[in-house]
């Protein structure tokens, strides 16, 4: 190596001793690219809470194959490099997991240099793994009399074992494991009463995992340690549709996923958003193999403000169930929604439909009922305003079991409505609702299939205007 090839390698191998970052790149170069910032600005983060002496927990939530784990092994390896004297305990699902865990940070740290690849000992020379002491999950650093490093999971032990850094890595794997209450109580008990104790002073605790529910782990963590907590947040694509790393995870690749996947889970595993079951007002709804041929009606509630969502649902009712065939679900402006919902209505074939006269609906209305006479020259869907007077909150709950039993999906409509099903599916029974636009529509539904509602039919003038004769429009 020339000499200046000598004083650059010599400045990559300091900054990679100071910074977390620049380790991560220099092991993983091919991983921490600098056209991946997120992954510098993640590991800033965590370098910054280490360094910080107010704040104890570092939750960080993130995609999967975005480098949250890696980050982590990494991390582990870069404080016993920097202090061989600290001891570092993690803990993950199971037993296993936790022995390939450990596995990765040892070899990281054993790496023999072969080359000019640069390894861990180009930057900690003086941090190895004692001879003879290296363990599937528990080993200690050369010089140090007591032990360094353990990986245990839930199922394992930490006995004996006190710790400087606990690294808590997705200690929660699946949906249905998420959904049990019981299941969440125990990892917390577990955590509480078994690792907590185990970080000696006002040491580090970091928790990693995909946000399931607000009781998991993470969760209960920010509500009893609020003041004491750092949180690392990621979603795959931003408000903008901006994608986290397309590198990594493209549009087209992220869309091909969603579109497998339960909502509920992608919601969870990409964009951090806790599905709470318990408290949720509807479980799982029955779905359709074959709609029934009968009169075809339409609900439709427009939005009140700028963050409601407009809902307008196709069905139909035989012998007192209702079946929906489909709907529009969108939180756009009027003069996008008008055009959509006299699509769905001429497309559908409604007969009758039914639009809530409250906050505008009545022009809204005669907007719908002139879209469809303009483009489509049709007059078969008759538009009726409904008056809507009663507690929002308190139809929603009176029907909710009717609702539940006697509404009927169409197949793949959690696929197919993924904002509507996500609005209905967690819809809290108590407390405070982001929205409730989907499930008021609903609660309408039931209130026209039991016992009808009364309705207040336009005159020609009101909806047409003296530009149209109803009698001179027939229906294609």
């Amino acid at each position: 190596m020339t000499r200046d090839e000598v004083i650059k390698l010599g400045a990559k191998l300091e900054l990679a001793r100071r910074h977390l970052y620049d380790f991560c790149q220099v092991l993983f170069p091919n991983f921490y690219k600098d056209e991946r910032p997120y992954l510098k600005e993640f590991c800033e983060s965590v370098e910054n809470f280490i360094n910080d002496k107010d704040k104890r927990f570092l939750i960080i939530n993130a995609p999967p194959r975005h480098g949250k784990s890696l980050t982590a092994q990494c991390l582990t390896a870069w404080l016993l490099g920097r202090n061989p004297a600290s001891r570092v305990m993690t803990a993950s699902y199971n037993e296993d997991v936790a022995s390939v865990f450990s596995k990765n940070v040892r070899n990281t740290i054993q790496t023999e240099k072969m080359g000019e690849r640069v390894v861990f000992s180009d930057m900690f020379p003086k941090t190895k793994v004692k001879y003879g002491d290296a363990s599937a999950k528990k080993w200690t650093i050369d010089g140090q009399s007591q032990i360094s490093y353990l990986a245990t999971s839930p199922n394992g032990t930490a006995t004996g074992f006190g710790c400087d850094y606990l690294i808590c890595d997705d200690l929660i794997k699946s949906a249905e494991e998420a959904y049990n209450e019981t299941a969440l109580d125990n990892t917390y008990q577990w955590f509480v009463n078994t690792m907590l104790s185990r970080l000696e002073g006002q040491k580090k605790c970091i928790i990693i995992m995909t946000r399931w529910s607000s009781r998991d782990l993470a969760g209960r963590i920010m509500e009893a340690f609020r003041d004491e907590c750092e949180i690392i947040k990621y979603h795959v694509q931003d408000e903008n549709g901006k994608m986290l790393c397309e590198d990594i995870l493209s549009e087209k690749d992220m869309n091909l996923i969603k579109r497998e996947m339960n909502v509920d889970i992608f919601e969870a595993n990409y964009n951090q958003t806790p599905i709470d079951v318990k408290g949720r007002l509807y479980q799982e709804f029955k779905e359709w193999e074959k709609a029934p041929e009968d009169k075809i009606l339409n609900y439709t509630d427009t939005a009140d403000t700028g963050t409601d969502f407009l809902c307008s649902i196709n069905y139909v009712i035989f012998e007192k169930e209702a079946y929906i065939l489909d709907l529009y679900f969108s939180d756009e402006a009027m003069e996008v929604t008008e055009p959509k919902v006299a699509e769905l209505l001429h497309t559908g074939a409604v007969q009758e439909c039914s639009i809530e006269s409250n906050n505008g609906g009545r022009g809204f209305a005669r907007n719908v009922e002139r879209l469809l006479l303009d483009k489509y020259s049709s007059n078969r869907t008759i538009i009726n305003t409904v008056p809507q007077t009663h507690n929002k909150e308190s139809r929603i709950l009176a029907s909710s079991a009717w609702v539940q039993n006697h509404i009927y999906m169409p197949p793949n409509w959690k696929t197919r409505f993924p904002e509507f099903y996500k609005q209905v599916m967690s819809y809290q029974r108590k407390g405070k609702n982001a929205h409730d636009d989907a499930v008021d529509v609903l609660a309408s539904i039931y209130e026209q299939t039991t016992s009808g509602m009364e309705v207040q039919i336009l005159s020609d003038s009101e909806l047409y205007g003296s530009r149209y004769n109803r009698n001179s429009v027939f229906e294609r």
